[in-house]
């Protein structure tokens, strides 16, 4: 577990862009059951603060958006994290990682591998194209 004065400014990063945090008692399956809603896994790696929080940021200046935004924080709120990746089956737990949803089903999904070594614009484009398709 992170302490939270280290992980603040990483959470605020998107909670300050639109995002709203997953609580530990929030029924996150019903919070995605109707219309479209992203739900980012937040990391305190190199790669959730070069690639994934600037390129989910970036994704959401687009004519089509998911209607909501939700993060869980990995190594912090547990439950939570634990709760949005039971929607992300049959994706194996990653951080980060970044999952849209349309009317509860997972339809897009980014894993860390397809975060780690990639320029934000190029995750902010692929999420893009996802919100154009699916938005």
């Amino acid at each position: 577990m992170y302490p939270e004065e280290i992980v603040k400014p990483m959470k605020l990063e998107l909670t300050s862009n639109g995002f709203q945090e997953i609580s530990n008692d929030d029924d996150v399956k019903k919070l995605i059951e109707n219309g479209t809603a992203i739900i980012m896994i937040n990391s305190v790696c190199g790669c959730a603060a070069a690639n994934a929080r600037p390129g989910v940021i970036s994704s959401l200046n687009n004519d089509k958006t998911p209607e909501n935004l939700f993060t869980a924080f990995a190594g912090v709120d547990r439950q939570a994290t634990d709760s949005a990746r039971e929607l992300m089956f049959p994706f194996p737990p990653s951080s980060p990682s970044i999952a849209l949803f349309k009317d509860g089903e997972l339809v897009h999904m980014l894993e860390r591998h397809h975060i780690e070594g990639r320029d934000a614009s190029l995750i902010a484009e692929n999420l893009k194209q996802a919100y154009n398709e699916y938005c």
